[in-house]
């Protein structure tokens, strides 16, 4: 898949790339979720679950959840969204007792720990996560595999960490379309974004699922998509249904969806905005890992991680110190994720941002939605590197097996595309 479809574009490290695949098997991408710590509750109201998984993505695991147990999707929170071709453990919380895992009976899904508690699990509340991945045929020999390895390693190191682009996955591996659902949508386009959703048959599907796209688009007759849909297909087909009886109700079909995936069709088009700023700055030559002048920087947590709230502009006057911040890990360089609060940076880094958005056709009002109004985003700051944690590495004859920690919202995938230097999803 071309990553520019997405946005991305450019390599931090200059060590020729590995090649190979990741993902042969979902054993080859295991993730493992850096979980807060719930305080437990014996007689607590939600019941915690540590579950593993195998080749489930979160928002349809939740979904297939609430269906077996007969819940409401509301009753079931997680702290963030995992892959589908992997083997994940992440921490699920059930609004009841624990007796009501005992109806559960999922293909590869494992309950591995239960425990009670008081508190509501909320979307971020994670530390981070760790992967153990297994890149596969790669077309050299073992000496080399092992020499471009050490050498890329390095470089990160040196470095701090990589370029934090959001994933394909992010966008949708097959269909990459979740940025242009967004777009619509902050454009007031509604019934073009529930079209790019559930019709706009994308190059790389299989032919079954191309081809009843390809009817829905050409017919517009909802009620025969509803019918002719993969049953698997839970989502379009809420959607659909609602269609088939209200036509018209673009906005209202849409909110068949659950909140947390509405909410990335308009994150995922400010995704695909903050790649191209990343793509164009490293294509300028300007340092990620290093604030010039113009840059804001975000100020470090005590644990490590970037934190959003304190964004300090840089000028001829801190920037020996923000470098210095940025060179300890206390600081981090950033770029907008545009939204209706947004704040650009100045100097170079401010004039690529705005050119990107400007090109685009944006407004900072565009991101106020009225006709679903909880879509609406403020728009906030991210971390232009990703910081790297713990990375080790082991080459093979044809393999190169990696373990790393990263903080939330940083893309394995991201890390594991400097290594092969080919796109990655």
């Amino acid at each position: 898949m071309d990553e520019g479809v997405v946005g991305v574009s450019g390599y931090l490290t200059h060590t020729p790339g590995l090649g190979g695949r990741i993902k042969a098997s979902a054993e080859d991408f295991v993730v493992e979720e850096i979980s807060v710590d719930l305080p437990r509750s014996e007689g607590g109201r939600y019941t915690a679950a540590r579950v593993r998984t195998r080749n489930w993505e979160t928002n349809r695991l939740v979904r297939e959840l609430a269906r077996t147990l007969h819940l409401s999707r509301k009753r079931i929170a997680f702290a963030g969204t995992k892959d589908r071709r992997a083997v994940t453990t992440q921490l699920l919380q059930f609004d009841g007792g624990p007796g009501l895992l005992d109806r559960l009976h999922l293909r590869d899904v494992e309950i591995l720990d239960t425990f009670r508690t008081e508190k509501r699990l909320e979307i971020g509340d994670l530390l981070g996560n760790r992967f153990q991945v297994v890149v596969r045929d790669i077309p050299l020999a073992r000496a080399d595999i092992e020499t471009r390895a050490r050498a890329i390693a390095d470089e990160l190191r040196s470095a701090g960490g990589f370029p934090n682009f959001f994933g394909i996955q992010r966008f949708g591996s097959v269909r990459p379309i979740t940025h242009v659902v967004g777009r619509h949508l902050v454009r007031g386009e509604i019934r073009e974004a529930v079209h790019a959703y559930v019709g706009n048959p994308i190059e790389g599907e299989d032919p079954e699922s191309h081809a009843v796209r390809e009817d829905l688009e050409a017919t517009g007759d909802y009620a025969a998509a509803l019918r002719d849909y993969p049953r698997e297909w839970g989502f379009e087909k809420a959607i659909l249904n609602r269609l088939a009886t209200h036509p018209e109700d673009f906005a209202g079909a849409l909110q068949q969806l659950p909140l947390n995936l509405l909410l990335l069709f308009v994150h995922g088009y400010q995704s695909f905005l903050f790649n191209r700023i990343v793509s164009e700055r490293m294509r300028e030559g300007l340092p990620i890992h290093a604030p010039v002048e113009g840059d804001i920087v975000l100020a470090a947590r005590p644990d490590g991680r970037p934190d959003r709230g304190r964004q300090i502009p840089v000028d001829r006057g801190n920037l020996e110190k923000a470098a210095a911040q940025c060179r300890a890990g206390k600081a981090f360089v950033s770029g907008v994720l545009f939204g209706s609060e947004a704040e650009f940076a100045a100097g170079r880094p401010g004039e690529i941002e705005r050119g990107i958005v400007e090109a685009e056709g944006l407004r900072r009002e565009d991101f106020v939605i009225p006709a679903i109004p909880r879509l609406s985003s403020r728009g906030t700051r991210r971390e232009l590197l990703a910081p790297l944690r713990d990375l080790e590495w082991e080459a093979g004859e044809g393999t190169l097996a990696l373990r790393f920690s990263l903080t939330p919202g940083c893309y394995g995938t991201s890390l594991l595309r400097e290594f092969l230097k080919l796109p990655v999803a």
